[in-house]
Protein backbone atom coordinates (compact mmCIF):
# COMPACT_ATOMS: atom_id res chain seq x y z
CA UNK A 1 0.00 0.00 0.00
CA UNK A 2 1.14 3.51 -0.81
CA UNK A 3 0.38 5.01 2.86
CA UNK A 4 2.77 2.40 4.13
CA UNK A 5 5.72 4.34 2.51
CA UNK A 6 7.88 7.44 2.77
CA UNK A 7 7.56 9.34 -0.58
CA UNK A 8 9.90 11.98 -1.57
CA UNK A 9 8.92 14.45 -3.81
CA UNK A 10 12.09 16.15 -5.77
CA UNK A 11 10.85 18.87 -7.27
CA UNK A 12 7.31 20.77 -6.71
CA UNK A 13 5.78 22.40 -9.33
CA UNK A 14 2.68 22.31 -11.17
CA UNK A 15 3.05 18.15 -11.35
CA UNK A 16 4.49 17.88 -8.55
CA UNK A 17 2.67 19.66 -6.35
CA UNK A 18 -0.85 18.35 -8.31
CA UNK A 19 0.58 14.86 -7.44
CA UNK A 20 0.60 15.19 -3.60
CA UNK A 21 -1.96 17.52 -3.39
CA UNK A 22 -4.33 14.78 -5.25
CA UNK A 23 -2.87 11.28 -3.67
CA UNK A 24 -3.40 13.25 -0.12
CA UNK A 25 -6.99 14.16 -0.62
CA UNK A 26 -7.60 10.53 -2.17
CA UNK A 27 -6.30 8.88 0.87
CA UNK A 28 -3.64 7.34 -1.54
CA UNK A 29 -0.49 8.69 0.73
CA UNK A 30 -0.18 10.17 4.86
CA UNK A 31 0.74 13.44 4.38
CA UNK A 32 2.70 12.50 7.69
CA UNK A 33 4.77 10.00 4.69
CA UNK A 34 5.35 12.92 2.20
CA UNK A 35 8.84 14.83 2.67
CA UNK A 36 9.43 17.25 -0.15
CA UNK A 37 12.38 19.12 -1.36
CA UNK A 38 12.40 22.35 -4.61
CA UNK A 39 14.74 25.44 -4.98
CA UNK A 40 11.78 27.36 -4.53
CA UNK A 41 11.60 27.63 -0.95
CA UNK A 42 8.51 29.84 -0.65
CA UNK A 43 6.58 27.29 -3.09
CA UNK A 44 7.80 24.69 -0.60
CA UNK A 45 6.86 26.69 2.29
CA UNK A 46 3.25 27.20 0.77
CA UNK A 47 2.95 23.86 0.24
CA UNK A 48 3.96 22.35 3.67
CA UNK A 49 1.79 24.77 5.43
CA UNK A 50 -1.32 23.77 2.99
CA UNK A 51 -0.81 20.02 2.98
CA UNK A 52 1.26 19.37 6.21
CA UNK A 53 4.05 17.82 4.52
CA UNK A 54 7.37 17.70 5.90
CA UNK A 55 10.50 19.51 3.56
CA UNK A 56 13.49 19.04 3.14
CA UNK A 57 16.48 21.78 3.73
CA UNK A 58 17.90 19.65 0.10
CA UNK A 59 17.22 16.69 -2.33
CA UNK A 60 19.77 14.44 -0.44
CA UNK A 61 18.55 14.90 2.94
CA UNK A 62 14.17 14.09 0.97
CA UNK A 63 15.87 11.62 -0.25
CA UNK A 64 17.38 9.52 2.69
CA UNK A 65 14.02 9.62 4.25
CA UNK A 66 12.27 7.83 1.47
CA UNK A 67 11.75 4.53 0.12
CA UNK A 68 9.91 6.54 -2.86
CA UNK A 69 11.48 8.95 -4.81
CA UNK A 70 9.75 11.22 -7.39
CA UNK A 71 12.04 13.14 -9.58
CA UNK A 72 9.76 16.26 -10.75
CA UNK A 73 12.83 18.58 -12.18
CA UNK A 74 13.53 19.95 -15.38
CA UNK A 75 15.54 18.03 -17.89
CA UNK A 76 18.35 20.39 -17.53
CA UNK A 77 18.68 19.83 -13.98
CA UNK A 78 18.55 16.31 -13.94
CA UNK A 79 22.38 15.47 -14.05
CA UNK A 80 23.09 17.78 -10.90
CA UNK A 81 20.11 16.25 -9.06
CA UNK A 82 21.21 12.43 -9.93
CA UNK A 83 24.61 13.11 -8.80
CA UNK A 84 23.57 14.58 -5.78
CA UNK A 85 21.24 12.11 -4.33
CA UNK A 86 23.69 9.06 -5.86
CA UNK A 87 25.27 8.85 -1.96
CA UNK A 88 21.90 7.43 -0.21
CA UNK A 89 20.19 6.09 -3.21
CA UNK A 90 20.07 2.01 -2.96
CA UNK A 91 18.42 -0.96 -4.66
CA UNK A 92 15.48 -0.72 -1.98
CA UNK A 93 14.41 2.92 -3.56
CA UNK A 94 12.05 3.27 -6.08
CA UNK A 95 12.61 6.41 -8.46
CA UNK A 96 9.69 7.54 -10.43
CA UNK A 97 10.58 10.20 -12.79
CA UNK A 98 9.00 12.46 -14.83
CA UNK A 99 11.51 14.32 -16.34
CA UNK A 100 10.73 14.54 -19.66
CA UNK A 101 13.28 13.12 -22.59
CA UNK A 102 15.33 11.43 -19.80
CA UNK A 103 15.85 7.13 -20.28
CA UNK A 104 15.78 4.83 -17.60
CA UNK A 105 18.84 3.68 -18.51
CA UNK A 106 20.65 7.33 -17.98
CA UNK A 107 19.29 7.43 -14.43
CA UNK A 108 20.24 4.32 -13.67
CA UNK A 109 23.58 5.17 -14.84
CA UNK A 110 24.14 8.24 -12.62
CA UNK A 111 23.21 6.46 -9.58
CA UNK A 112 24.25 3.27 -7.93
CA UNK A 113 23.94 -0.28 -9.57
CA UNK A 114 20.22 -2.49 -8.93
CA UNK A 115 18.63 1.04 -8.44
CA UNK A 116 15.00 0.42 -9.64
CA UNK A 117 13.53 3.21 -12.06
CA UNK A 118 10.12 3.92 -13.59
CA UNK A 119 9.98 6.65 -16.32
CA UNK A 120 6.56 8.61 -16.48
CA UNK A 121 5.48 11.07 -19.16
CA UNK A 122 2.54 12.57 -17.54
CA UNK A 123 0.30 16.12 -18.87
CA UNK A 124 -0.86 19.00 -17.60
CA UNK A 125 -4.64 17.63 -17.02
CA UNK A 126 -3.24 15.82 -14.26
CA UNK A 127 -3.81 19.04 -12.16
CA UNK A 128 -7.63 18.96 -12.51
CA UNK A 129 -7.83 15.01 -12.10
CA UNK A 130 -8.09 14.30 -15.84
CA UNK A 131 -4.29 13.43 -16.87
CA UNK A 132 -3.23 10.87 -18.77
CA UNK A 133 0.43 9.21 -18.05
CA UNK A 134 2.35 6.75 -19.87
CA UNK A 135 5.10 4.60 -17.99
CA UNK A 136 7.53 1.80 -18.52
CA UNK A 137 9.97 0.32 -16.44
CA UNK A 138 13.58 0.66 -16.23
CA UNK A 139 15.98 -2.87 -16.04
CA UNK A 140 15.56 -3.38 -12.51
CA UNK A 141 11.61 -2.16 -11.78
CA UNK A 142 8.98 -4.70 -10.78
CA UNK A 143 5.74 -5.36 -12.02
CA UNK A 144 5.00 -4.18 -7.91
CA UNK A 145 6.87 -1.52 -8.78
CA UNK A 146 4.76 -0.70 -11.85
CA UNK A 147 1.41 -1.21 -10.08
CA UNK A 148 2.44 1.05 -7.26
CA UNK A 149 3.61 3.98 -9.91
CA UNK A 150 0.37 3.46 -11.87
CA UNK A 151 -1.77 3.61 -8.96
CA UNK A 152 -0.22 7.00 -7.85
CA UNK A 153 -0.92 8.26 -12.02
CA UNK A 154 -4.07 7.03 -11.64
CA UNK A 155 -5.00 9.05 -8.91
CA UNK A 156 -4.68 12.16 -11.11
CA UNK A 157 -6.46 10.29 -14.25
CA UNK A 158 -5.75 7.78 -16.10
CA UNK A 159 -2.08 5.69 -17.12
CA UNK A 160 -1.50 2.98 -19.47
CA UNK A 161 2.51 0.83 -19.65
CA UNK A 162 4.73 1.20 -22.81
CA UNK A 163 7.93 -0.33 -23.91
CA UNK A 164 10.67 2.57 -23.60
CA UNK A 165 11.41 3.44 -26.95
CA UNK A 166 7.57 4.68 -27.36
CA UNK A 167 8.14 7.14 -24.64
CA UNK A 168 9.52 10.09 -26.33
CA UNK A 169 6.28 9.46 -29.19
CA UNK A 170 4.20 9.69 -25.43
CA UNK A 171 5.79 13.01 -25.10
CA UNK A 172 5.00 14.77 -28.78
CA UNK A 173 1.61 13.04 -28.03
CA UNK A 174 -0.21 13.16 -24.86
CA UNK A 175 2.68 15.33 -22.74
CA UNK A 176 2.64 18.43 -25.23
CA UNK A 177 -1.13 17.19 -26.80
CA UNK A 178 -2.89 19.62 -24.13
CA UNK A 179 -0.67 22.80 -25.41
CA UNK A 180 -2.39 21.37 -28.77
CA UNK A 181 -5.76 21.64 -27.59
CA UNK A 182 -5.30 24.91 -25.98
CA UNK A 183 -4.13 26.15 -28.96
CA UNK A 184 -7.39 24.99 -31.29
CA UNK A 185 -9.89 26.23 -28.06
CA UNK A 186 -8.28 29.94 -28.81
CA UNK A 187 -8.06 29.62 -32.48
CA UNK A 188 -11.88 28.69 -32.02
CA UNK A 189 -12.75 31.33 -30.15
CA UNK A 190 -11.28 33.87 -32.11
CA UNK A 191 -12.85 32.79 -34.96
CA UNK A 192 -16.06 32.84 -32.48
CA UNK A 193 -15.33 36.98 -32.37
CA UNK A 194 -14.79 36.89 -36.43
CA UNK A 195 -18.25 35.72 -36.72
CA UNK A 196 -19.51 38.45 -33.91
CA UNK A 197 -19.85 36.75 -30.91
CA UNK A 198 -18.44 38.84 -27.60
CA UNK A 199 -15.14 37.48 -26.52
CA UNK A 200 -16.58 35.39 -23.12
CA UNK A 201 -19.09 33.87 -25.07
CA UNK A 202 -17.09 32.95 -27.85
CA UNK A 203 -14.39 31.23 -25.00
CA UNK A 204 -17.15 29.53 -23.42
CA UNK A 205 -18.90 27.83 -26.69
CA UNK A 206 -15.00 26.48 -27.65
CA UNK A 207 -14.34 25.47 -24.23
CA UNK A 208 -17.45 23.52 -24.26
CA UNK A 209 -17.52 22.47 -27.41
CA UNK A 210 -14.41 20.80 -27.62
CA UNK A 211 -15.16 19.24 -23.59
CA UNK A 212 -18.34 17.89 -25.19
CA UNK A 213 -16.77 16.28 -28.00
CA UNK A 214 -13.95 14.74 -25.76
CA UNK A 215 -16.60 13.03 -23.87
CA UNK A 216 -18.67 11.90 -26.38
CA UNK A 217 -15.35 10.33 -28.04
CA UNK A 218 -14.53 8.58 -24.88
CA UNK A 219 -17.89 7.16 -23.94
CA UNK A 220 -18.76 6.21 -27.51
CA UNK A 221 -17.18 2.74 -28.45
CA UNK A 222 -17.03 4.25 -32.49
CA UNK A 223 -13.75 5.65 -34.64
CA UNK A 224 -13.07 9.50 -33.93
CA UNK A 225 -13.93 8.94 -37.99
CA UNK A 226 -17.17 7.69 -37.23
CA UNK A 227 -18.16 10.25 -34.82
CA UNK A 228 -16.95 13.18 -37.19
CA UNK A 229 -19.51 11.79 -40.05
CA UNK A 230 -22.41 12.22 -37.40
CA UNK A 231 -22.18 16.06 -37.80
CA UNK A 232 -21.29 16.43 -41.19
CA UNK A 233 -24.30 16.08 -43.42
CA UNK A 234 -24.14 16.50 -46.96
CA UNK A 235 -23.77 19.79 -48.52
CA UNK A 236 -24.27 20.97 -45.06
CA UNK A 237 -22.21 23.89 -42.85
CA UNK A 238 -19.91 21.05 -41.20
CA UNK A 239 -18.58 19.80 -44.36
CA UNK A 240 -17.98 23.04 -46.05
CA UNK A 241 -15.94 24.11 -42.99
CA UNK A 242 -13.95 20.52 -43.08
CA UNK A 243 -12.85 21.31 -46.56
CA UNK A 244 -11.19 25.12 -45.53
CA UNK A 245 -9.39 22.97 -42.42
CA UNK A 246 -8.03 20.13 -44.96
CA UNK A 247 -7.13 22.94 -47.31
CA UNK A 248 -5.01 24.59 -44.72
CA UNK A 249 -3.17 21.93 -43.76
CA UNK A 250 -4.58 21.29 -40.18
CA UNK A 251 -4.38 17.46 -40.47
CA UNK A 252 -0.63 17.82 -41.53
CA UNK A 253 -0.25 20.52 -38.77
CA UNK A 254 -1.08 18.05 -36.08
CA UNK A 255 1.51 15.34 -37.61
CA UNK A 256 4.14 17.56 -37.79
CA UNK A 257 3.80 18.78 -34.09
CA UNK A 258 3.70 15.53 -33.03
CA UNK A 259 6.65 14.46 -34.40
CA UNK A 260 8.57 17.22 -34.17
CA UNK A 261 7.87 17.55 -30.17
CA UNK A 262 8.76 13.54 -30.08
CA UNK A 263 11.65 14.72 -31.83
CA UNK A 264 12.58 17.34 -29.33
CA UNK A 265 12.25 14.58 -26.41
CA UNK A 266 14.91 12.19 -28.01
CA UNK A 267 16.96 15.17 -28.12
CA UNK A 268 16.64 16.19 -24.46
CA UNK A 269 17.93 13.00 -23.79
CA UNK A 270 21.15 13.40 -25.80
Amino acid sequence: MLNSKTIAFIGVGNMGSALIRSLIARGEILKERVVAADADSEKLAKLEAEQGIQTARDNKGAVSMADMVILAVKPLDINGVLEEIAPVMDGSKLVISIVAGISTRRIEELLPGGVRVIRVMPNTPALVGHGMAVLCPGSHATEEDMTAARRIFDAVGKSCAVSEKLMDAATGLSGSGPAYVFLFIEALSDAGVLVGFPRDIARMLSIQTVLGAAHLAAEMDMHPAQLREMVTSPGGTTIAGLRKMEEWGFRAAILNAVEAAADRSMELGK
